[in-house]
């Protein structure tokens, strides 16, 4: 690897502009990749006097799929109607003594080459930190930063221990292990990988370079493609720019886990114990898609009990970190990262920039190691914006999961029921049957980057016309007769669920294959402003049964046999208050937020015909199935709050 530093060498930069009296910018700077393809960046310095600075200073970096000139969605602090320009946000660490990069990846932008997604993120990141550390005005420190994308390209190149790397802050992404969170999820894949690929498609250089093309992209009713699934090669939304369907494709048949689903960019998890000694910082929220990543890189990198570390999870969507609701569901001023947990999201990251590295005395090494948002606690009545008040406050606590949160063990019950007391000797299977044509219908939840198909955050569980697949009955989900829903008793006191979620099935099919899912609901009682109460997601999980025996040994279903199956939703912090009821539905499917399982045993991505499923969940004595959560009381919650006022 070092000799393609050395190769590398010193660049003769662009002409400096001015970007404001005290920063100059080099823009569209080609930095040539081990393999020759030229990637386009513009790093941002500090000046004086319409002169640049020749100080050696610390540099950091966003690699980016969404373009350096590009205001980034998530740039934007309390009371901005916009996001700041990526010369305001680099403008900010220039005045506190940094060089700013920001680049585009690879086929993207101003970049050259192919763009297969996150697969060249690795190398093409280390090559260019191994070229700025050879740069004069670099002094060998360099710093990472971005969301989402910008996030798992940051966790490529440090699997690949790049020359330079000091401090990373990694916001809502970064590959744990893209086979069980962020392209596929219990065995199923996801689809917000599709409606990325055709969203993105539209900015890619080829339908940049012709109208036409573009033309037809924009032409394509995505949604109604969203019922001709699966797509193959040539009958897609995507055709028009076939290197977003090929890797589209190759993602979604690509059903074993295995040498594949290792490569850099996607499988950090075989990392964490050659990852560099840097400082971490790892942020996310309930709403995100990325909850299960973020909670296994801080696992993983945590046993370095050396190493610098911070996690905050918020409520929000993907990247609204100072948004105040998601979805139907309002969290309240307390809800944002800005003016709470931090001064402001830039403040955040320069402050963890200087402790790390300018070994600044700022106190960032005291702050708490984890930073929680729990959900709930408002007034249940609906607010002037129509949302619903769930409210909710920050927590601080020294580890991930919570150490005094104490496990909790709900057995699913004939008669519907999710209670502690052990179920009947000879109760009853349900039994349903799963149609793949008719799908039960996404209403929110984790999920990213779907529009305009889906959309993420806390919705009440009701079929409505503006959620695709609802057939606008207005019914709840759970009226739905391949719907199981299990409740506990209305509360008698608060309680809080903070961590992990585990649902384990005793589950039969009397076909090939089938898949079993899982959802978290806070059911809130009727009240005025909800007369029929409302049922609120916090999350759900998939799997698909055919991975049963393990991701990388896929096998047939014996129709009849009764399976063991864990269905892992991602973790939670939410207050159910007194009067409110825990509610788990299980079902088979869980459309668009991921495919529907045809039900054949047809390879991943290919099932064009359909059969219906028989399927059985048990919940007798000896085949009891349940839900494992950690809590903790009002008052426990109380005392770790303490913590963080």
């Amino acid at each position: 690897m070092k000799a393609v530093a050395e190769t590398m060498g010193v660049a003769s930069l662009p002409a400096l502009e001015p970007v404001s009296p005290g920063v100059m910018v080099h823009r569209d700077v080609m930095v040539a990749m081990r393999d020759g393809v030229r990637l386009a960046a513009d790093i941002y310095r500090p000046a004086n006097d319409g002169r640049v600075l020749e100080d050696a200073l610390p540099v950091i970096v966003e690699r980016t799929a969404y373009g350096k000139d590009e205001r980034s969605r998530s740039e934007i602090e309390l009371g901005m109607t916009r996001p700041m320009t990526r010369a305001e946000v680099a403008s900010h660490f220039v005045g506190h003594g940094y060089i700013v990069i920001y680049q585009d990846c690879r086929g993207r932008h101003g970049s050259e080459g192919a763009f297969t997604k996150y697969l060249a993120e690795g190398p093409d990141g280390y090559d260019t930190l191994a070229w700025i550390v050879e740069q004069p005005w670099s002094n060998g420190k360099i710093g990472t930063m971005g969301l989402s994308y910008a996030a798992h390209t940051q966790m490529a190149l440090a699997c690949l221990n790049p020359p330079g790397l000091a401090a990373m802050v990694m916001d809502s992404g970064g590959f744990s292990n893209a086979f069980t969170c962020g392209i596929r999820q219990g065995g199923a894949f996801e689809l917000k990988q599709a409606t990325w690929a055709y969203n993105n498609a539209r900015e890619s250089t080829a339908a940049k370079h012709d109208p036409n093309l573009l033309r037809a992209l924009e032409a394509e009713d995505v949604k109604s493609w969203f019922n001709a699934m699966p797509w193959s090669e040539g009958r897609s939304p995507v055709r028009w720019v076939p290197e977003y369907e090929d890797y589209l494709l190759e993602q979604w048949r690509h059903g074993t886990f295995d040498d594949y689903w290792k490569q850099p960019g996607i499988y950090a998890a075989e990392s964490y114990d050659t990852f560099p000694n840097v400082p971490v910082a790892l942020l996310s929220s309930w709403y995100d898609a990325y909850v299960k990543t973020t909670f296994e890189n801080y696992e993983g990198l945590a046993r370095d009990r050396d190493r610098p570390m911070a996690l905050i999870m918020g409520p929000n969507l993907h990247g609204n970190r100072n948004a105040t609701f998601a979805g139907d569901v309002e969290f309240g001023a307390a809800a944002p990262l800005g003016g709470n947990v931090s001064e402001s999201w830039l403040e955040f990251r320069r402050r963890w920039f200087d402790r790390w590295m300018k070994n600044a005395d700022n106190d960032v090494d005291k702050e708490p190691r984890a930073r929680l948002f729990v959900m709930g606690g408002g007034s249940g009545r609906k607010t002037p914006q129509g949302r619903l008040d769930h409210g909710g406050r920050w927590i601080a606590a020294p580890d991930w999961p919570v150490p005094t949160a104490e496990e909790t063990v709900l057995h699913l019950h004939e008669d519907g029921r999710l209670s502690t007391e052990a179920p009947a000797r000879t109760a009853a299977p349900f039994v349903y049957d799963f149609d793949p044509k008719h799908p039960v219908p996404t209403i929110g939840g984790a999920l990213t980057s779907g529009q305009p198909v889906f959309e993420g955050g806390g919705f009440d569980q009701r079929e409505q016309a503006r959620f695709f697949g609802c057939d606008n009955t207005n019914l709840p989900l759970s009226a739905r007769l391949d719907v199981l829903s299990f409740e506990t008793e209305p509360f008698a006191e608060d309680i809080a669920v903070v961590g992990p979620v585990i649902v384990e099935l005793f589950a039969s099919t009397d076909g090939p294959d089938t898949d079993f899912t899982a959802k978290l609901i806070d059911v809130y009682p009727p009240s005025e402003d909800y007369p029929t109460g409302f049922a609120m997601i916090l999350t759900d999980g998939i799997f698909r049964c055919r991975y049963r025996d393990g991701f990388d040994a896929p096998k047939p279903c014996v129709p009849g046999e009764v399976m063991s199956i864990t269905i892992e939703p991602f973790a939670t912090a939410n207050l159910f208050k007194k009067g409110h009821r825990l509610r788990l539905d299980i079902s088979s499917s869980n459309f668009p937020k991921f495919d529907v399982n045809p039900n054949t045993g047809a390879p991943e991505g290919r099932g064009r015909a359909k059969r219906v499923a028989r399927n059985m969940v048990y919940c007798d004595q000896e085949r009891a199935s349940r839900i494992r959560l950690r809590t903790l009381s009002a008052a426990a919650l109380q005392d770790i709050s303490r913590v963080s006022d």
